[in-house]
């Protein structure tokens, strides 16, 4: 994975605290220095102006669901009064808090998007393992995105890590990402950050749940930066698969199994992906 591909993960994945240029420099093994002026070669604009665009971009969204008061969307962007953020917002977008919030819907400014990441090395990929799981119940948040689009993701980890570990139910410390309703015509797919749970009661609000049977999982594993899991999935579903004279089971499509092996906070290490199988 490229340096920036590296920073811009970093940043989609703890934009909503206050992260340091030391700490996406080291995520991105650069110095501080040679990292700003890259970034800003490669993407056009400072990495400052990159925070600020995805925190007030989120805080838009916020304000068009209307369901917070405009001082805790400015809170929770970072901001320690109402007149700083209107000031920072009106200076982003050309329109003030208010306005996106009356409006119910964000079509008429131009939000930062999440900046695209991209890996092309070759991969090494193990053989799989061969597992039969119980049924599992899981619980998380799920977002639908188009599979050339998939950047906002680590946004969605973020939001979900902040109830990791305390979610009623709970059944042990492994995470999941869990990919289902894959739609071809339509290029998209349902993508969930879930935890394993024995119950569905009080689940923190906007939580959905999913049921898995039991069934068989060739398991496999990619190694390295998170941001390239993609391309190890590429490789299992456009290589493996077809040449293993098995068929793909019914659902999920695919998941990811984050366990000790994985740091969140630096996304490298080890993730298990298991492609439900039958013969």
């Amino acid at each position: 994975m490229s340096a920036i591909g590296r920073a811009v993960w970093f940043i989609e994945s703890h934009f909503a605290r206050d992260i340091s240029l030391d700490e996406i420099a080291g995520a991105a093994g650069l110095s501080r220095f040679h990292l700003s002026r890259v970034f800003g070669l490669v993407t056009g604009r400072s990495i400052s102006a990159y925070i600020r665009g995805r925190r007030l971009s989120d805080a838009a969204y916020a304000l068009a669901d209307g369901s917070l008061s405009i001082l805790s969307v400015a809170l929770e962007a970072g901001y320690g009064s109402h007149e700083a953020f209107t000031r920072a917002f009106r200076d982003q977008f050309g329109v003030t808090p208010e306005t996106v919030r009356k409006q119910r819907h964000v079509r008429n400014i131009e939000l930062m998007e999440p900046l695209r990441m991209d890996d092309t090395r070759l991969l090494k990929i193990d053989p799989p393992r061969f597992e039969d799981s119980p049924p599992l119940l899981l619980a998380g948040l799920a977002e639908t995105y188009a599979y050339s689009r998939t950047e906002g993701i680590p946004s969605l980890w973020q939001r979900f890590n902040r109830h990791f570990g305390n979610i009623a139910g709970q059944k042990g410390d492994i995470a999941y990402g869990v990919c289902t309703h894959s739609n071809g015509e339509a290029g998209t797919f349902r993508y969930m950050a879930a935890a394993e749970v024995s119950e569905t009661d009080d689940l923190p609000e906007g939580f959905s749940t999913l049921k898995l049977p039991k069934q068989r999982y060739a398991v496999f594993l990619h190694r390295g930066h998170i941001s390239a899991i993609a391309k190890t999935a590429d490789h299992v579903f456009g290589t493996w698969l077809p040449e293993s004279g098995l068929q793909h089971g019914e659902t999920p499509d695919l998941i990811e199994r984050y366990d000790e092996r994985f740091d969140p906070h630096s996304g490298m290490g080890v993730v298990e992906l298991w492609i439900p199988i039958k013969s």
